[in-house]
């Protein structure tokens, strides 16, 4: 910074001989030692800068550096800090801070040979004016050091809330179809839901079909290969992985059949022994509680 390296070397040269050789005009160093002698002088946005940048980085710290400037600027607002995003943009950007980004995905996606599918009720409409008017559902594989397992969520749209989840060391059905029940027992009042996932063989089984029709639960299904088609529950998917799982560094142990921590609020749960792994997550401009 030219004002630090006029600090080091004005004992010597002097200020304006220095000034002449730099790019910085006398003035602006003379204002610039002054403001650091009385804050005070400082214009009006520098002042809200300074006070803006540790409440960024608690924020920041507070949901394990995996943030961005739009997470940011919504928690900010839920605490009463009025801050513009651009802002939050500008000064993350000087901070050196950045939020986590996604990365690819494998498909696990195993698509059943047969002609007479469920329609697709929703047609990439995840909207629902109601609790459970809506259901997506969808499992993702996990990479511990003891081996990969999978978790299955059951997603309620309306209030984006996890309902059912589940984890196992195999895709089989019974994946699946324990989220399944979970989120049957957790809405045991639900009436008219309609049931949405891919055409993954574990949800066109015979066993899930099944208990969907004694839940009363109409099945819908999307095309095969698109995930757009399913595009909710891959979303949540996709921020479960990259938040919790990527960002550090994989989950710690393979779990036992019941998962053992809960955590990442208003998505899903945290696959691993470790009870600080789990964090709070918010969705949207909303914060849900998962069971």
């Amino acid at each position: 910074m030219m004002v630090e390296f006029i600090d080091q070397h004005r004992a010597e040269y002097g200020v304006e001989p220095i000034c002449e050789q730099v790019p910085i005009a006398p003035a602006t160093y003379y204002e610039y030692k002054a403001r650091e002698a009385e804050p005070e002088r400082q214009p009006a946005r520098l002042r809200r800068d300074a006070e803006i940048k540790p409440e960024i980085r608690r924020v920041y710290d507070e949901n394990f550096q995996v943030y961005g400037a739009r997470k940011i600027w919504r928690q900010l607002r839920r605490e009463g800090v009025g801050v513009a995003r651009c802002t939050i943009e500008r000064l993350m950007r000087s901070l050196g801070l950045q939020g986590v980004v996604r990365g690819g995905k494998r498909r696990t996606t195993i698509s059943r040979s047969q002609s007479d599918y469920p329609e697709d009720l929703v047609k990439r409409q995840f909207t629902a004016t109601r609790p459970n008017e809506l259901w997506v559902a969808d499992f993702t594989y996990v990479a511990t050091w003891a081996g990969f397992v999978y978790v299955a969520f059951v997603i309620d749209v309306f209030s984006r809330r996890i309902i059912g989840w589940r984890v196992a060391r195999s895709m089989q059905t019974d994946l699946v179809l324990d989220a399944l029940e979970q989120a049957l027992w957790a809405r045991s009042n639900a009436l008219s839901v309609i049931h949405h996932s891919d055409r993954g063989c574990q949800y066109l089984s015979i066993r899930y079909t099944q208990r969907l029709n004694e839940a009363g639960v109409e099945p819908s299904v999307g095309s095969t290969g698109d995930s757009f088609d399913n595009a909710m529950a891959e979303s949540v998917i996709g921020l479960f992985k990259t938040e919790v799982i990527h960002h550090r560094g994989g989950a710690i142990s393979t779990p036992s059949s019941t998962p053992l921590s809960t955590g990442w609020l208003g998505s899903t749960i945290v696959v691993c022994s470790n009870p600080s792994v789990a964090f709070r997550r918010r969705s949207s401009n909303r914060c849900i509680i998962a069971n």
